[in-house]
């Protein structure tokens, strides 16, 4: 999908189409074309319908529950639209609505920790409909495996997304995090970097993945940094339709000098990143982590918009939220009334992404402390996926 902000006036918005036959074909999807919010297009003998902007999003292969289309089934014949096509406008298309790239709320889950629970459990407690998986990272070079030791497939996080998928929710993989070998460091070149990343996406036929961007090695290494930028550049050319997040840590006011400079290479590098998505916690203890979560976010939409141009709604577009329910690293505390306010901050802005740290920690344990597999909070159990699902 390319950027809401390089949409051109030679775009062609499509008007929804009427058919002159119960199963008559709309127009023929085309890459090129924006679609909004309702409009049709038809593809290999099926119509689909558009449920918010899109675009080179080939209906096809994108109309699961929560992907941009839905399939209406087969078609015959010919549609006539009820107006003709825009094909050159004399002005910028509309602005994309808010919620054009917006992604099911995705929470992490981290198969080798924390007393994970079954996927089945939560999905069907909650509604969940996602899950981001922790963490890939490097074996024996530039190797993509899961801990950066069982591989990708046959372990228990492949066992896993097998599990979330068959209780009808989806997966992100995380690539990086804190800590690790890592890929970015362990592969030498942008190009054999998308290959490690390909590898993943093709193991499990994936919609989006996560590059965790984290620490000196990663983050704060610009060598490496600007290798992953440009990795995820080669992967959205080769695979248009998988969504790329880029996520990262924040100051309360928005990215630190790092994470600016990791947005405007993105920028200077055309790598058309979706997402993409602070963690808004460890703020030495802050006292009020609403309050923080919405500076730190409010900072990053104008970091975006002045680096890419973007209307305040475009930016939020491609934004996300990534925080750590219950009690963080560094004692703040995050109650389930909070992520419900925060949730619905995302929610009323149109950010695209949201997500925590993690369904492992998602349950109760008031005094428990900060630990693996639970909150360090009172709360019920699945509580904060519960509300994220309202994402």
């Amino acid at each position: 999908m390319t950027s809401v902000g390089a949409v051109g006036a030679a775009a062609a918005i499509l008007p929804m189409a009427t058919s002159n036959a119960a199963v008559a074909c709309a127009s023929a999807w085309s890459a090129s074309t924006v679609y909004v919010k309702d409009n049709v297009a038809s593809q290999n003998g099926h119509n689909y319908t558009a449920k918010w902007w899109t675009q080179n999003e080939s209906p096809a292969t994108n109309s699961s529950e929560w992907a941009v289309w839905i399939d209406n089934g087969v078609c015959g014949g010919t549609t006539n639209p009820t107006t003709p096509p825009t094909t050159n406008p004399t002005t910028n298309p509309t602005t994309p609505p808010a919620t054009g790239t917006k992604m099911a709320a995705a929470p992490y889950i981290y198969p080798g920790w924390g007393n994970p629970p079954a996927p089945s459990t939560v999905v069907n407690a909650t509604g969940i409909k996602a899950f981001t998986m922790a963490f890939v990272l490097a074996s024996n070079g530039c190797n993509p495996a899961w801990d950066g030791s069982s591989g990708l497939t046959g372990g228990a996080h492949a066992s896993t997304i097998a599990a979330i998928r068959a209780a009808g929710a989806d997966v992100v993989p995380s690539i990086g995090g804190w800590s690790g070998n890592k890929l970015g460091p362990n592969c030498s070149t942008p190009e054999a970097l998308a290959g490690a990343y390909q590898k993943v996406i093709d193991a499990f036929q994936l919609k989006a993945i996560d590059v965790d961007i984290e620490n000196t090695d990663e983050f704060e290494n610009y060598v490496v940094a600007d290798r992953i930028v440009d990795a995820l550049r080669i992967v959205k050319q080769k695979n248009p339709g998988v969504k790329t997040i880029l996520t990262f840590g924040t100051s309360t006011t928005g990215p630190n000098a790092h994470g600016v400079r990791l947005i405007q290479q993105a920028k200077a590098k055309g790598a058309n990143i979706d997402v993409f998505t602070q963690m808004p916690f460890d703020f030495s203890g802050h006292s009020d982590m609403y309050a923080a979560t919405v500076g730190a976010t409010e900072g990053l939409k104008n970091v975006l918009k002045s680096t890419f141009g973007y209307t305040d709604a475009q930016a939020y577009s491609h934004m996300g939220i990534s925080g750590m329910n219950g009690l963080s690293d560094q004692q703040e505390v995050t109650t389930v009334e909070t992520w419900t306010r925060i949730r619905d901050y995302a929610t009323s802005k149109g950010l695209a992404r949201f997500a925590f740290w993690a369904v492992n920690r998602d349950r109760g344990c008031a005094g428990g402390g900060v630990v693996s597999d639970c909150s360090g909070i009172a709360q019920a159990d699945w509580a904060f996926t519960r509300v994220s699902a309202g994402f």
